[in-house]
């Protein structure tokens, strides 16, 4: 038998953003109860684990204006309106590492803040990379590529240079 859904009443967008958009929806709940909810509508994400070899991966570390740090972190990017997920994680790598796969493998994919936000994070594995030329960044993007052992990258998430939710958990799939 089927689980019964949320039907939408009403919807209404707050904000239209370049990154996401927010909408404070009235709806039918499962259970029959009516409610409010404010939901944020994001692209899927591509994050990346781009391995040279099986013992070494590519961080960068990455200006983020919201918390007004520099994060080591996976490289990552949004899937594009009508771009293929796998596709994404191939473009992203070339855009922010420089480097180009040969194999991508999907090893997970999870909501990060299911309660109000519809955004996937899809993980690949990216191997039989092939160092090509400089980066293409976007004008809001402020990072720097390296390559860590599978070590250094583990101890710096225990250790906190590499801050970022998606990454520690990018580092559990492999």
């Amino acid at each position: 038998m089927k689980e019964s859904s949320a039907s939408t009443l009403d919807s209404r967008a707050v904000h239209r953003g370049r990154a996401f958009r927010t909408y404070q929806d009235r709806v039918r709940l499962p259970n029959g109860r009516e409610a409010a909810m404010d939901v944020v509508r994001h692209p899927a994400s591509a994050i990346l684990v781009p391995q040279p070899d099986p013992g070494r991966v590519i961080l960068v570390r990455q200006y983020r204006y919201a918390v007004d740090r520099w994060i080591w972190e996976l490289p990552a990017g949004n899937v594009e309106p009508g771009e293929d997920p796998e596709a994404a994680a191939r473009r992203e790598c070339a855009e922010e590492t420089g480097w180009t796969a040969r194999r991508v493998e999907r090893i997970g994919a999870f909501y990060p803040s299911p309660g109000y936000c519809d955004e996937v994070m899809i993980f690949y594995r990216l191997t039989g990379l092939t160092a090509t030329s400089r980066l293409a960044l976007d004008a809001d993007e402020v990072l720097k590529p390296r390559i860590f052992t599978l070590d250094e990258a583990r101890e710096a998430v225990a250790e906190g240079p590499v801050a970022d939710m998606k990454t520690a958990l990018g580092f559990s799939l492999i």
